[in-house]
């Protein structure tokens, strides 16, 4: 059988990977399961090179997925001890253990905004960090291309689906009130990726020799719009039988602009404050293309927004949280 190692195995996306490997997903099923590392060893601190070696221990020929990472820190630091410094750690020790390839997670972070809404970025595109998580990010990727590991990158964008933290709980409860703060026209294009598409993505940049040393964005087949989003939420929450308000809550174009401006100076002092950086966001276009997946990984995601929503509300019901 097959091994693989999950880091971030009790988060969003490697959570829903663990099972892909070991099980399957509904549209994914799983003909050669992955024997994924013991759950015993899932709270691994890869900041400590102790723990990383502990990890790793026993692992050759196995599979690395480098989910692990930080979005939302406690202050600026974090970013660079976590996605820098522990993936680090990490490949030094899956080096030492000789893994056979490591699929590490990145972000659509790393290459920023869109020049306009027609632009969509792809493998070429170079880099432009957003701010210091879009930084942190460039250095994670700098860091697998010399860590001497067999490696694969996959530049992921905003996911949803099941297994979701509570953010993203709040943002379908914002729409429902009709109270989800729309900036601009909403026009912005954003990519976004089902979490069952993305986890078959990893999978695939696992198995596929070819895509040894490249990298490849993985999100749904298309950018949606911002206005787009927020109507499909609305309307897979009414097709799971909610009430939902219509969306009034129309902020200026510039309100992101200054939310930004106001993110940029915290993070020059070392702080952080997680709705300043997503409202800075909402106005911007922040799109790939999928092409080269689709073309060197044979990579066809089979969900789309408005199934992959509504799947998301039925999970949230399933576990009983309010929407």
């Amino acid at each position: 059988m097959k091994k693989a190692v999950v880091t971030g195995a009790k988060g969003w996306l490697g959570s829903r990977l663990v099972t892909h490997l070991s099980q399957g997903l509904p549209d994914y099923p799983q003909a050669d399961p992955y024997q994924v590392v013991p759950s015993d060893i899932e709270d691994a601190d890869l900041r400590k090179p102790e723990d990383c070696r502990h990890l790793m221990k026993g692992m050759e020929g196995s599979v690395l997925f480098h989910t692990a990472g930080i979005i939302h820190p406690k202050n600026v630091q974090e970013f660079y001890n976590i996605n820098v410094g522990a993936t680090k750690n990490l490949l030094r020790a899956a080096k030492e253990a000789g893994v056979s390839r490591a699929v590490v997670v990145s972000s659509n972070s790393v290459c920023g905004n869109n020049p306009h809404p027609d632009h969509l970025f792809d493998e070429d595109s170079p880099y432009n960090p957003y701010m210091n998580y879009g930084r942190s990010k460039m250095e994670m990727e700098e860091v697998v291309r010399a860590s001497g590991v067999e490696y694969v990158i996959v530049r992921a964008p905003w996911f949803y689906g099941p297994n979701q933290p509570p953010r993203q709980t709040t943002f379908f409860q914002m729409i429902k009130k009709g109270m989800f703060p729309q900036v601009g026209d909403g026009t912005n294009q954003r990519s976004m990726a089902y979490v069952d598409n993305l986890c078959h993505g990893l999978q695939l940049a696992a198995e596929v020799g070819e895509a040894a040393g490249e990298v490849y964005w993985i999100a749904d087949l298309r950018p949606y719009s911002m206005g787009e989003i927020i109507e499909t939420v609305g309307e897979a929450l009414r097709a799971q039988g909610y009430q939902v308000r219509p969306n009034r809550f129309r902020l200026p174009w510039i309100v992101g602009e200054v939310a930004t401006l106001v993110d940029y100076t915290l993070q020059r002092f070392g702080l952080y404050h997680q709705k300043f950086h997503v409202l800075s966001e909402m106005n911007k276009n922040i799109a790939a293309t999928v092409e080269k997946a689709r073309n060197e990984l044979g990579y066809e995601p089979k969900v789309a927004l408005f199934e992959g929503m509504k799947r998301s509300i039925a999970w949230l019901n399933e576990e009983g949280l309010e929407v």
